[in-house]
């Protein structure tokens, strides 16, 4: 069985899907397509930068979408890979939604740019962060995030393999859970350079308007089916999509489990669709023997088919 799966916010990264445009008519449909469901050149956006205008959320969300489908198209175009199911990290769900028929790629961009707004407002600069724990179990993290918080709000926020963990809350109490988890043998705790602090509950009212988004735009069949970082486990009604992306906001990314569960229903091999190697790197953290590849350019690509 093979698995597609695509990245998430932090995968962005000037110069994407460049390549893959000067060869390939497929791929420069896909930014076209963007370039006109948002009135806005993210094509020039992903391809020239620059990174500083890249990293806002509202605009990483729909480069990071693009870019991924533009490879998913141009993957289809030159090979016969099929995948038996999808999975994406974080705003890497819209992407697999797109791959498995669930949502029409302009409407998706249009979302996804306004649930980076959403996301980036929900939070005034300053209050929230996020930060990454390394070398601490996930129950002894979320004791620690419990004796953090002090009124404030700390929690797991993205479980992205064994002993790697993101937290995310007030700013004050991630501080607070940086310090213990250090006192506690972290190997690392450090902040992250990120401009909210996502998948947690600070993040309930973006959720609430990203569902009313939701409820305006199609969503058809799913062809194949897709983990949801919500609950880790495939699914193939797409009534239950739209419930599952509002959770998704302020719920923890359940990437580690997800890829157990997918290897637990017997996936061999992991392509990562879109920019950069951050999940080839967390599935080989998960389950060292898996054969992972990524296309991304054309080096990739080759390398691919």
């Amino acid at each position: 069985m093979l698995a597609f799966v695509f990245p998430g916010q932090g995968s962005q990264y000037a110069g994407m899907g460049k390549e893959l445009c000067a060869e390939f008519k497929q791929a420069r449909e896909v930014f076209e397509q963007a370039d006109d469901a948002l009135g806005d050149n993210l094509t020039r956006m992903c391809h020239e930068g620059p990174d500083a205008t890249l990293r806002l959320t509202a605009n990483t969300q729909p480069a990071i979408l693009t870019a991924s489908i533009a490879a998913l198209r141009v993957l289809q175009a030159e090979s016969d890979l099929v995948p038996h199911v999808v999975a994406g990290h974080s705003l890497g769900e819209f992407s697999a939604l797109v791959a498995a028929g669930a949502l029409d790629f302009a409407a998706a961009v249009r979302v996804v740019r306004q649930r980076g707004t959403f996301m980036q407002a929900a939070v005034p600069d300053g209050v929230g962060a996020m930060a990454a724990i390394l070398g601490i179990d996930a129950e002894t993290l979320q004791l620690i995030c419990t004796e953090a918080a002090q009124g404030e709000v700390v929690t797991p926020a993205n479980f992205n393999a064994p002993g790697q963990i993101v937290i995310a809350g007030n700013t004050a109490a991630v501080e607070r859970a940086i310090e213990l988890a250090s006192q506690r043998g972290a190997k690392r705790a450090m902040r992250l350079p990120v401009s909210a602090p996502f998948h947690c509950p600070l993040m309930v009212p973006a959720g609430e308007r990203l569902q009313h988004e939701l409820e305006q735009i199609a969503i058809h069949p799913l062809q194949i089916p897709v983990v949801s970082n919500v609950e880790a486990k495939p699914y193939t009604e797409s009534s239950k999509t739209t419930a599952l992306l509002v959770r998704q906001v302020s719920a923890p990314v359940r990437w580690s489990e997800s890829v157990e569960n997918m290897l637990s229903q017997g996936v061999e091999r992991f392509i990562e669709v879109g920019p950069g190697r951050v999940l080839s790197g967390l599935i080989k953290r998960i389950e060292r023997k898996i054969p992972v590849a990524n296309i991304e350019d054309i080096k990739s690509l080759k390398a691919l088919v």
